[in-house]
């Protein structure tokens, strides 16, 4: 497929790029020696070859999955103007 100044303009404005005349040849060039690129990209095997987020094998970090209170209840209720049992205490908005 190849990309004439028409469609280079076309496309300028859908991005809503302005775009000057002399830089229409210019883009026009980039964008066929873009798309010749990823028509090569089509010609590669890639059967067997399983999908990848990146390049560089990874396993995340896991933790083991459980419930606590963070161990922090007292050193939080320090900064509440008014605490019960570890809660802190709001005024009633709704009657």
């Amino acid at each position: 497929m190849a990309v004439d100044r028409d469609t280079v303009r076309r496309i300028a404005r859908l991005a809503r790029l302005a775009v000057d005349e002399d830089q229409v040849v210019a883009m026009e060039g980039e964008l066929n020696a873009l798309l010749t690129w990823v028509e090569q990209l089509q010609e590669v095997n890639v059967e067997g070859v399983p999908p990848m987020a990146s390049v560089v094998e990874q396993r995340l970090k896991l933790r083991e999955d459980v419930v606590t209170d963070g161990g922090y209840a007292q050193d939080l209720m320090l900064n509440a103007p008014q605490t019960e049992d570890n809660f802190f205490v709001v005024p009633k908005v709704v009657e």
